[in-house]
């Protein structure tokens, strides 16, 4: 599972078909990849971590506050092209990507372990839709988290 996670003052995400918006303010915009091989262990580890990461200011500037501090929101965006190896040729094989049927549970778990457990407010983008988003990268701040 590899997460891209950008430290953002407000995120929008718009699909056009079928139609839906959504946005949050001050949070993270997580760009979640699910590769062959994830479950529910690489899920429950995402999500502890991006609720528990230290990468908001505290009142001394640093960064040492997590979502949970600041009560930020999360928008979460499934983004099977992060499994895209390059290392070869020009064009990226996606074949470390997960299936459909096995990585939309997965991004659906993710979301709901940080609402429940952690309740951080969680937005979604629309699973295999092509989607628009728009963000203010605060820092910027940009992370990648990885687990096997």
């Amino acid at each position: 599972m590899k997460a891209v996670v950008q430290r953002v003052n407000h995120a929008k995400i718009s699909v056009k078909v079928p139609h839906y918006e959504a946005a949050i303010g001050a949070g993270y915009c997580v760009l979640l990849g699910i590769m062959e091989g994830d479950g529910e262990a690489q899920a429950q580890w995402i999500a502890k971590k991006l609720a528990h990461l230290r990468i908001f200011r505290d009142q001394d500037d640093k960064m040492n506050s997590s979502i949970l501090d600041t009560q930020g929101e999360i928008l979460l965006v499934s983004q099977f092209t992060l499994a895209g190896d390059c290392s070869k040729g020009n064009r990226p094989s996606f074949i470390q990507a997960a299936h459909p049927e096995i990585a939309e549970p997965l991004v659906k778990l993710v979301g709901e372990l940080l609402q429940t457990l952690y309740k951080v407010p969680v937005k979604t983008g629309v699973f295999g839709a092509m989607m628009n988003i728009e963000l203010s990268n605060d820092g910027p701040v940009t992370l990648i988290l990885e687990r096997d």
